[in-house]
């Protein structure tokens, strides 16, 4: 799969990536407005084990691309049971490449082929609340806040708030 903007593109991952996602991925900064399962410190033997797992299991995740280099990822992570319908969104970029348009740009790549290519019916993202870039690219790529998720994440020992945001067709 490969999507294409002015800004960026997102394209599968492959083999190669784990160099430059290590790079960019390992980074106290990044790490703390993502999951717990996305690892710190980022290695390139990690990296390379998640691209091997997502192309063993064709998961809907992404490297976002930048001149020809994976410098962030984006990834859907699709409901089971009552909720198939939907589709969780995640990203990150490097920390050198903040700022310049190019999450928005992602997640705009992304939402559509979401709801058309994969059949999805929703597609909803979950950010920190004090993450204001991350609130601000999905306010941009046409996602609503739908709720303050008061006290419902503790990362890096930190109780914290989320917003839900979420857009459909």
């Amino acid at each position: 799969m490969e999507l294409h903007s002015a800004q960026c593109t997102v394209r599968s991952l492959r083999p190669g990536d784990e160099r430059s996602l290590s790079h960019h991925g390992n980074n106290r900064k990044v790490w703390v407005n993502l999951r717990d399962r996305f690892p710190h410190p980022y290695t390139e033997a990690g990296g390379a084990q998640y691209i091997e797992h997502v192309l063993t299991n064709d998961l809907p995740s992404y490297a976002i691309d930048v001149e020809g280099t994976a410098i962030g990822g984006i990834a859907l992570t699709v409901g089971t049971d009552i909720d198939r319908i939907c589709a969780e969104l995640g990203y990150w970029i490097g920390e050198d490449y903040w700022g310049k348009g190019i999450a928005t740009a992602a997640i705009r790549l992304v939402t559509p082929h979401a709801l058309t290519t994969l059949g999805l019916v929703r597609v909803f993202a979950i950010p920190f609340a004090d993450n204001a870039a991350s609130c601000r690219a999905l306010e941009k790529a046409g996602y609503v806040r739908e709720a303050l998720m008061r006290r419902s994440a503790i990362k890096d020992g930190q109780i914290r708030d989320q917003y839900l945001y979420a857009t459909f067709r």
